[in-house]
């Protein structure tokens, strides 16, 4: 990397004049979290430092007993000379872009993140920086979300028509920011909205430190089958085709996920319904974020890389790929970004 802020090594992105790594997937001394997935937060760490709403959620994860402090956005704070502060990535509750300053240059690690205000999390906020890290999980022209109110009003007349014919209507997304967004989009008046406990675990969490939702209901094996009939069900999509689906017959099967935006991947999942709704930028709102940066300097981290580092030296940017072990929205799969 070129760049006096910011370094690549073997262990993650590293700030070498602050001692610090941004994400890191192997043991250092101190590690600031851009958010609460498992691909961006791991053990290993003897330090955290991370956003308050993320403190409790990789605690869940990593152990209650890690070293971990807690920033809030708009606090700076001062390690070895260089000014450290979060900024609102928009990708999660609680998801931040690491920004750095030292010696009159700025560099920001992005994580993951997404422009589209949902609501719930806290908005991207572009910040100018001469270098800027971003990924690019959704780094190719064909990716270009619908409005998020137009998704919520499929999901809510998709859950009405299901009700109508006596249906269970089941919702899988990632446990950890997509289900939490989805149920903020709700009208609990149609009906009853259920979870599945890895959902319900991040409910709670949320909930403690402040954020707001609709009322919701642990699934147990006590509730009586005649119970589901007409209600929703937000579940990991880890709940596809497993057995535990079999207590909400009849149902309908809804899968919501940037990758439902591609033709034939509902059929991949053996879904009833695609949503395409994601927490990644999609190709405008990558580029739009690169350009509202400023920077002169752009590294991609995952994705679809190579094709959108090739796209953006043709726009004149200085644009290098970094191999990382980052993995963005993953296709049917709880792995990257749930927590259990």
């Amino acid at each position: 990397m070129n760049s006096k802020l910011l370094k690549y090594t073997k262990q993650g992105i590293y700030c070498p004049p602050a001692d610090i790594y941004i994400d890191p997937w192997g043991s250092v001394d101190k590690a600031v979290i851009t958010h609460g997935h498992s691909d961006h937060a791991r053990r290993g760490a003897k330090k955290y430092l991370t956003h308050r709403i993320t403190v409790p959620i990789i605690k869940h994860r990593l152990g209650s007993d890690i070293n971990v402090k807690s920033v809030e956005f708009g606090e700076s704070m001062t390690i070895n000379g260089v000014r450290l502060s979060l900024v609102p990535a928009g990708h999660i509750p609680g998801s931040a872009q690491v920004r750095l300053e030292h010696k009159g240059e700025v560099a920001v690690v992005s994580g993951d993140y997404k422009l589209e205000d949902d609501g719930f999390s806290d908005a991207f906020e572009p910040v100018k920086c001469n270098t800027f890290v971003t990924e690019s999980t959704f780094g190719l022209p064909i990716y270009k979300w619908r409005p998020q109110k137009e998704i919520a009003a499929d999901i809510i007349n998709w859950w009405k028509a299901n009700k109508q014919k006596g249906f269970a209507s089941v919702l899988c997304g990632y446990s950890l920011g997509k289900a939490q967004r989805i149920i903020h989009m709700l009208d609990s008046r149609i009906g009853k909205i259920y979870t599945h406990g890895a959902v319900q675990s991040v409910n709670e969490m949320l909930i403690k430190e402040g954020m707001k939702l609709p009322q919701t209901r642990l699934v147990t094996k006590e509730i009586p089958k005649s119970d589901f009939t007409g209600s929703i069900i937000i579940a990991p999509p880890s709940a596809m085709g497993s057995p535990w689906l079999n207590k909400f017959e009849p149902y309908s099967l809804g899968y919501a996920s940037g990758w439902m935006n591609v033709r034939g991947a509902r059929r991949w999942q053996a879904t009833d319904i695609g949503f395409a709704l994601s927490d990644h930028a999609d190709w405008p709102g990558l580029n739009e974020a690169i350009k509202l940066t400023g920077a002169s300097s752009v590294y991609v981290t995952h994705g679809f890389t190579s094709v959108f580092v090739r796209w953006l030296r043709e726009q004149g940017i200085d644009a290098h790929e970094l191999h990382t072990q980052f993995k963005g929205e993953q296709v049917g799969t709880d792995d990257a970004e749930d927590v259990s």
